[in-house]
């Protein structure tokens, strides 16, 4: 239990009397209920003798259970048990002295039953009392449910969707005197709702009436609070907040918070995200813990997009040294500054440096002795790749293996290859590299008989490599919004789903899987494109242009995450799915595959490069703008 308590707090001291007197108070009438309202003079000073024990007891328990580091403006459930907790193994205390001490002569039984009812009635109501004075002064403000427009700089607010989501807001809203918001009401489409009640704020109608709800109550902004709609529900929503020309945002996922608890700062813009209608993803937190918690966890790539939500996810699981590699020095120092923000009991290490360098890596695991390995850096950028093939043989094939040699000359215990749908019947160049580092990790994995997996998935919104941040910068440069072909479509999740799953999937591997993400119905880009541009307030085709320029080198429309040669079982987890393969190529063969691969790659032989991949990896097909191109 945690008894980090300030004494210098003058609350605490507040708290710390108040109970003392509603203790002694207790006490004293439990000796008046016990005997009908006559307590002899022999009760009388039974009752003085012992309350100088028993009220310093009492206390000391209720420190003991935390229950003066809280804050009483948001005492709920969780409170009250622990309360009745401490006022249990108090009164058992008291009673047990009592009885080796004096055998009970002379003390009534009753008495302390009594007490231990009335002292958890009156703390429990000094709390409640206290709770109601700091949380709901501003219920003195202008008339929360009102049809007339709003006085005093209040803003009258709508929240769509009866959830837990919009219960806690309205609880912050209304605890809270410094947030000029009024809760005029929810609107939801289940009929069982209508008419009822949240924290007083009424359930208006349904979703179609919001047009009129809001001329009616005078709504100043919309809130949307659901948490598992689905796409075409969610864009429904969208479609009727435009119409009605109000503000309209919404409350992110609970699992997008690391607390919980939902506070007015979370609520956000509506994102592409929240379109994909993506029910949340429930990961076994146990499972998960039991390998990082109070372990050393290295992310490579651990100030990009993937690799910074991992170190996030990662953190509330407390391991013991969580060291973030990259060789962004910006990006890491970013890095580390929010997660010790966030995570500020944390022990946190920032290494600067490449995974092309082997022999620094291994400087830095002899120094940090990594447990858990995740390797997510890796070139991503399709085009890039394919006029600068040699840069994806480094970075994503020689920094891989040589990552895979430092963690089995290390013993690492589990390491975690963060791959691609890009890998299954590649096209382009950055594909078949990181089918060659699945290949690697397979193949040290079968070498060391340790556990070393791959997780394959396909684009995350919102990550450096994702096309939304793309169009939303066109968007704000007026268009147009440039889509490479009005066919092509890709697999979508959100950046912390994606983690989240890679951790879980971790938890699973046994060692030489390759586990594949559900990433339900691929989108079609120009769907994507049109959705964005009227999240920004536009037209598609009139006020912003679609431009359609060409499938760019080494891209193809349609994505897959596996292949038909592949066997696809079912895991422990939902949204998880393994290859079930034993063919995988053994170390000393692609040791042998990648001397020769260097030697091309040292060349700057594009040709040479692409079609000694096609022959480490068979279903690649490359693609060539000439019939020879060499550069370095």
């Amino acid at each position: 239990m945690n008894l980090d308590i300030n004494i210098k707090n003058r609350n605490f001291w507040f708290m710390t009397a108040g109970d003392t007197l509603l203790i002694i108070m207790a006490y004293y009438v439990s000796y008046y209920l016990r005997f009908d309202g006559k307590i002899t003079l022999k009760e009388l000073e039974t009752f003085k003798t012992t309350i100088i024990g028993i009220a310093p007891l009492k206390l000391a328990v209720l420190y003991f259970f935390g229950l003066y580091k809280g804050m009483w403006r948001y005492a709920g459930i969780h409170d009250l048990i622990e309360l009745m907790n401490a006022n249990v193994v108090s009164t058992g205390f008291i009673m047990a002295i009592i009885f080796i001490t004096h055998r009970f002569i002379g003390f009534s039984r009753g008495v302390f039953i009594i007490d231990l009812m009335l002292c958890f009635l009156l703390l429990g109501g000094f709390r409640l009392i206290v709770r109601l004075f700091l949380g709901y002064r501003k219920a003195v403000s202008p008339n929360l449910f009102t049809t007339s427009k709003n006085t005093g700089g209040y803003k009258n607010i709508l929240i769509i969707g009866v959830s837990n989501m919009g219960e806690n807001l309205v609880r912050e809203i209304r605890e809270n005197p410094l947030m000029k918001y009024q809760v005029q009401g929810f609107v939801d489409d289940d009929p069982a709702f209508l008419k009822q009640e949240i924290h007083g704020s009424p359930v208006l109608g349904c979703i179609q009436d919001i047009r009129q709800i809001v001329k009616r109550f005078h709504i100043d902004e919309i809130i949307i609070a659901v948490s598992s709609a689905s796409a075409s529900e969610i864009r429904r929503i969208v479609d009727i907040c435009e119409k009605t020309s109000l503000p309209y945002r919404t409350i992110p996922n609970i699992d997008e918070l690391i607390e919980g608890r939902i506070t007015l700062k979370d609520i956000r813009e509506v994102r592409y995200d929240d379109l994909l209608g993506r029910k949340p993803v429930r990961l076994d937190s146990k499972r998960i813990g039991n390998y990082l918690n109070g372990k050393n966890i290295w992310v490579t790539g651990g100030a990009g997009s993937i690799g910074s939500e991992l170190c996030r996810q990662i953190a509330r699981f407390e391991p013991a040294n969580l060291i973030i590699m990259d060789q962004n020095e910006s990006a890491l120092n970013s890095a580390e500054l929010n997660l010790n923000a966030a995570f500020p009991h944390l022990k946190i290490t920032p290494f600067l440096g490449s995974i092309v360098r082997q022999r620094q890596m291994k400087q830095g695991f002899d120094a940090f002795a990594p447990q858990v390995v995740f390797h997510a850096a890796a070139y991503k950028h399709v085009p890039v790749m394919e006029r600068h093939p040699w840069e994806a043989v480094y970075n994503n094939v020689i920094g891989t293996r040589n990552l895979l040699e430092v963690c089995c000359q290390c013993g690492v215990e589990r390491f975690v290859l963060v791959s691609t749908d890009k890998a299954v019947r590649p096209t382009n160049v950055m594909g078949a590299s990181k089918r060659v580092a699945e290949q690697f990790t397979m193949a040290y994995n079968m070498q060391n008989g340790a556990r070393y997996m791959a997780v394959r998935f396909g684009n995350v919104v919102g990550s450096s490599g994702s096309v939304a941040p793309l169009f939303q910068k066109q968007i704000a440069e007026g268009g147009p919004v440039t889509v490479t072909h009005p066919e092509i479509n890709r697999y979508f999740m959100t950046i912390p789903e994606a983690c989240g799953l890679i951790l879980q999937a971790g938890s699973i591997g046994l060692g030489g899987e390759i586990f594949v993400l559900k990433m339900g119905i691929p989108v079609k880009i120009a769907d994507m494109a049109r959705d964005i541009i009227k999240l920004h307030g536009y037209t598609p085709g009139k006020e912003i242009e679609i431009k359609y320029t060409g499938l760019r080198p080494g891209e193809k429309l349609y994505e897959e995450l596996i292949t038909d040669e592949e066997n696809i079982q079912n895991t422990i987890h939902n949204d998880i799915m393994v290859l079930n393969s034993d063919q995988h190529k053994s170390l000393s063969q692609m040791n042998s595959y990648l001397g020769k691969l260097m030697e091309f790659s040292l060349a700057g032989d594009t040709t040479g490069i692409k079609m000694y991949f096609k022959k480490i990896v068979p279903e690649y097909s490359p693609w060539f703008e000439n019939a020879e191109t060499k550069g370095c």
